[in-house]
């Protein structure tokens, strides 16, 4: 889908940024003409030449070239591009970007852009996760721009974690699935999120680690691409990034349950992500209950079992997609639940994996439809892969 598009790639100053040439030569073979921007700070880490050889274009970087001050037409370039770019994107880049400085002219470009711009930001994990590059980004992405988010692994730090530049085949991946129309999904989503507090008494209550955050990151990606989102979040700290995201918040099973219900019959898609506790207690104490003994006992019973509940009311056209987080056997467990509960799709992961389940900022999946094929993802920030399973269920929805 890239074959006659023009891109613009703009390279900044990062170490990441000699994956550059990598990107190009596969843009190239894909179809694509490229024109690179290169920062002054780039080519401290990958010579223009270089890129200019395999872009089979001049590289640019100054407002004028040459002694006759041939003029780089900022305003042209914004206009020839299908596409903008930015790998490696570095903080100092994202942060002009964000705020509308314009020093260079790879900013001066971005300014003028009239095409799709996609930002992919490299660098490490602490300056990555700090305030004012997240509220940066979020920033970026609130002026319509496409943030590729940045991959888990080891950096040039020696650290290991996410801030690492997405892999050239990974970008040519986003370019295309924007170009084939992967960007739209008309759809009524229903997603629920983290976990279920079930109370013992007023100060006490069974729950469990989620954090919500595979759900919130999936209500992110669809809303992103055009759904009409309702979340259904269990207790969490996390807030929603875009505002058109319905966010209904919920403390119990039986509160989650009863939100899911009355949006589910006009939802064409339903993501069962949350954690939703399996036992509450049978009787909840009007007051604190004080400590007297040495043990206590409380009597248990059985939560409503939301997707199952609900996958027994499926309709013609829906889609149900359900989430299991197993310790032992388990793809025979997660199987079981494609049929018990009438999914179309279980998203599968193990706490055997490091990095997957709660807590983290990463998660390894595997995904299983109800023919039983089967594709196994390695390990990625959860953002990455709410895109992955998106991406599956629009496969899904076309087949």
């Amino acid at each position: 889908m890239l074959k006659g598009k023009k891109i613009i790639l703009g390279v900044t100053g990062s170490i990441a940024a000699y994956k550059a040439a990598f990107f190009v030569r596969l843009l190239v073979k894909e179809g694509a003409e490229v024109k690179v921007i290169m920062t002054d700070t780039a080519k401290d880490f990958i010579t223009p030449l270089t890129l200019s050889t395999v872009s089979k274009n001049p590289v640019l970087s100054t407002f004028t070239e040459g002694n006759q001050g041939e003029w780089n037409n900022h305003v042209e370039l914004g206009l020839w591009g299908d596409a903008l770019i930015i790998a490696p994107a570095s903080a100092n880049t994202i942060g002009k970007m964000a705020n509308g400085l314009c020093d260079n002219l790879l900013l001066a470009t971005y300014l003028s852009a009239r095409c799709p711009v996609f930002v992919a930001p490299a660098m490490d994990l602490d300056m990555y996760q700090h305030p004012s590059v997240v509220a940066n980004l979020q920033k970026l992405n609130t002026f319509s721009n496409h943030i590729i988010e940045a991959e888990h692994g080891e950096l040039a730090s020696g650290l290991v974690g996410t801030g690492r530049l997405a892999e050239p085949e990974h970008l040519v991946q986003e370019l295309s699935r924007f170009f084939e129309g992967e960007h739209s999904l008309k759809k009524k989503v229903l997603i629920t999120a983290g976990p279920t507090y079930e109370p013992i008494d007023p100060v006490r209550f069974i729950g469990n680690h989620s954090t919500g955050k595979m759900g919130f990151a999936l209500a992110e990606e669809a809303a992103k691409l055009g759904a009409e989102v309702t979340l259904v979040s269990g207790p969490t700290q996390l807030q929603t990034e875009n505002s058109s995201i319905n966010l209904v918040r919920v403390q119990s099973g039986k509160e989650m349950f009863e939100a899911c219900e009355s949006v589910y019959h006009d939802s064409d898609i339903n993501i069962f992500a949350a954690a939703v506790a399996d036992y509450a207690p049978k009787t909840v104490a009007d007051q604190k209950i004080k400590k007297k003994d040495d043990t206590m006992d409380i009597q248990l019973t059985k939560t409503i079992d939301i997707a199952k509940e609900l996958g027994a009311k499926k309709r013609k056209g829906q889609m149900n997609i359900g989430f299991a987080l197993e310790t032992n056997s388990e793809l025979e467990n997660a199987q079981k639940k494609i049929i018990s509960k009438n999914f179309d799709m279980i998203v599968l992961n193990s706490l055997n994996d490091q990095g997957a389940g709660f807590g983290h900022d990463t998660n390894k999946i595997s995904l299983i439809d109800n023919q039983n094929n089967i594709q196994h993802f390695e390990l990625k920030s959860k953002k990455e892969v709410a895109k992955d399973i998106i991406h599956a269920i629009r496969e899904k929805l076309d087949s």
